[in-house]
């Protein structure tokens, strides 16, 4: 029991220090007046693989996780819809600087590793580092009840495409660069990400300004 308990002190040391030079942030109130009505928006969208490396401003990166999943109503449903309101999806960012997680309820950003991760989101696409932010949806899979293995996963990646889509219809309207993706080096970045083993990396958005 004792080597058992050592373990863990362990652990919860580990994840601590990985993110211990990072600081929340707090992220500015969404401008739901921006942007273009959605028929423009569809029009426009289109997947975009080059990405300029100039860092997002505080207000895009604040609209952009609000439209992907943020509350939209004071029961705390959110932009994106997920099966029986499950709210499977965590939307992870990765940053220069370090990762994060999108804390919906609170609208900021929570330390989670320090350092520069986006090649484990690029894997080998060169061209997707340079990105200076990207979204990574992680489907909670325990938080479904009542369905097997293969249903949860399904699910999952359901409610996953639909926060991409939110991201991809965000960036037509507002003049942003992105492209969904399922490359991604996934064991890698659950173990930086400390994810458990019911949390899969479904899919991944690079976002940037166009070159």
């Amino acid at each position: 029991m004792r080597f058992i308990s050592l373990i863990v002190t362990a652990l919860l040391f580990a994840t601590t220090v990985s993110a211990q030079s990072l600081i929340p942030v707090k992220l500015n109130a969404p401008s739901k007046e921006r942007g273009s009505d959605i028929m423009e928006a569809l029009a426009n969208r289109h997947s975009t693989r080059e990405f300029s490396t100039e860092k997002l401003s505080l207000q895009d990166l604040s609209d952009l996780l609000w439209a992907a999943t943020g509350v939209n109503r004071p029961d705390g449903r959110r932009t994106a819809a997920t099966a029986r309101n499950n709210q499977d999806i965590d939307v992870y960012v990765i940053m220069e600087e370090g990762a994060y997680l999108y804390d919906v309820k609170a609208h900021e950003l929570q330390p989670v590793a320090e350092g520069d991760h986006r090649g484990l989101i690029a894997d080998a696409q060169a061209s997707v580092k340079a990105a200076p932010v990207s979204l990574l949806m992680v489907s909670d899979l325990s938080r479904f009840t009542g369905l097997d293995a293969e249903a949860q996963k399904q699910w999952g990646a359901l409610d996953a495409g639909i926060v991409s889509q939110n991201i991809m219809l965000f960036a037509s309207a507002c003049g942003l660069a992105t492209v969904p993706r399922v490359y991604m080096k996934k064991d890698e970045l659950k173990e930086v990400l400390h994810l458990s083993e019911t949390q899969v990396p479904m899919i991944n958005n690079p976002v940037g300004y166009p070159l």
